[in-house]
Formats: C-alpha cells, structure tokens, sequence
C-alpha cells in the first residue's frame, strides 16, 4: 500500500497572553473545523498553545487569517479519522511527533464524533455501524496510544488525553445503542488506563453537557420512530437550555490545563462547574 500525500496547513494567529507560562504547551483537536471542535482550537489558539486540528474538512475562518509575525502556530491536516488506514499511515508519517516536538505539555482532546446511526436494533445500516465504531472509538485509542509512546510525544514531560464523553456513555437511550456503546466504550478506556498508572500520561473521559452543534440539528431532524427521546432535545433547544460550544470548550479547557485533570477518570463539565 502506497503512503498517500499529507495535506498539512499551517497558519499564524494573533498573540495572546499564556495559560501556563512556564513551559510550552501544545494541543491536538480532532473535528476541529466546526461546533465544539472549533471552539477549542479557537479558544487555546487564544491562549497561546499551538494546535494541530485533524479532520476531513478545513477551519473556515483560522484557515483564511492571514500571518502574524508572532502567535500561536495553527496547522490541520486533511484526514479521514474514520478511514482506520489513513490514520494508521498519518501516525507512520511522523507528523504527530514532529508537532510535539520541543513541548513539555501535550493535550490531545478526542473531540470528533457522530451519533449515527440513530435506529433500532435490526434497523442499522452496517457501514454506518462500521463508520461510527472506527470515528468514536478506534481513531481516539490509535491517537491516544501514539501520543503516549515517548517517540510520539516528543519526550514530552506531561501528556493528557482528553476524551469527549457524552451522558449517553453512563445512561441508556433507545435509538442510540452505537452510540451509547462508542461512548461507553472511550469512559471505560480511560478507567482501565488510569490503572496503567503510567508517568506522564494523564487521561479523562469527559461529558461536555448537551452542547448546541450540528450533532444536536442532526438528533432533532430524526424520526420519533428511529429516536423516542427526539421532543426532549427539541424542547432543550426551544428553552434555551443547550450550552454553547464556547462555553463548553473553556470549561474542557480550563479542566484539562488544571492540577485536578485526571484525578478521576471519568468527568461531567456540568459537575466541575459545581465545584
């Protein structure tokens, strides 16, 4: 099999003042081209901590900024995280190891995901099954094994991985079972490294809250048949009570650069809030 062409773009942006000042810090965001994803690349790009987004599709806006002598570098590679031989040839190429280069922090937050397929059991599409499996789970292990091997992370002195949980990982729904069972499936990954207890490598799996993104349009658009639940998000989203992915980016954010983050395993940004 013939290594196909990286597609890497690397962009400048304004300079701001540093979360951690002490050493640099560097962050992975996958999906970061809209909703949530894009919030986090924007917000630690204003933080000043490089970032290097994964994803089919290009950050509309940080993609067309224009050079700034001095900022935060943004790069983003044009990758298929659900193409498991993509991935697998990306991690070969050395990317992930160059960017990590000369860091003493590395955040990879797992942030790319999709709900589908929203159907019974018996009423799933089988390539959607393959698809949802291999973008929810398998793409967040295969990064998060490769960051943490000490050639990967450019002997970066502090690595924490970050999963993008959902409550549908700790709570059941009809219609969701894939999704249910991926999301379940990233908690428990990070439960049973967290007993690796390895140094340097800190993880959580954690549920951002019912955020307002397309993955939202998508759960909404479906058939009470396919989705049972679909007039209780409907009414999250007519009340007003969904979190913007600005918010909910600067609590992951904020937890994820913390003394606390990987304390537990598992997190809700709605319970961190409380504290």
């Amino acid at each position: 099999m013939h290594a196909q062409p990286l597609r890497i773009a690397i962009f400048l942006l304004t300079k701001t003042a540093p979360t951690m000042t002490s050493s640099p810090v560097r962050a992975i965001v996958t999906g970061h081209s809209r909703g949530l994803g894009a919030a986090l690349a924007e917000l630690l790009l204003e933080r000043q901590i490089d970032v290097l987004g994964l994803g089919r599709s290009a950050h509309p806006t940080l993609a067309a900024r224009k050079p700034s002598s001095s900022a935060a570098q943004f790069q983003q590679a044009a990758l298929d995280l659900a193409d498991p031989d993509a991935l697998e040839r990306w991690l070969a190429s050395g990317a992930l190891r160059q960017f990590a280069h000369g860091a003493q922090c590395v955040l990879l937050f797992n942030n790319a995901g999709t709900v589908e397929p929203i159907a019974p059991l018996g009423a799933q599409d089988a390539g959607a099954i393959a698809r949802a499996i291999t973008l929810n789970v398998a793409a967040p292990l295969m990064l998060a094994n490769a960051l943490a091997s000490s050639e990967a992370s450019g002997k970066a002195q502090d690595c924490r991985i970050v999963h993008i949980s959902s409550g549908a990982a700790r709570n059941a729904y009809a219609g969701w079972s894939v999704y249910c069972a991926s999301k379940a499936a990233l908690d428990h990954h990070a439960r049973a490294v967290a007993q690796d207890a390895r140094s340097g490598v800190r993880i959580c799996s954690v549920a951002p809250g019912v955020v307002d993104t397309a993955m939202q349009a998508t759960i909404r658009s479906t058939s009470a048949e396919q989705f049972p639940l679909r007039e209780r998000f409907e009414q999250l989203k007519e009340s007003g009570q969904l979190t913007s992915p600005e918010q909910a980016a600067r609590q992951l954010i904020d937890y994820a650069l913390g003394d606390a983050f990987g304390a537990t395993p598992t997190a809700d940004v709605r319970e961190l809030a409380k504290g």
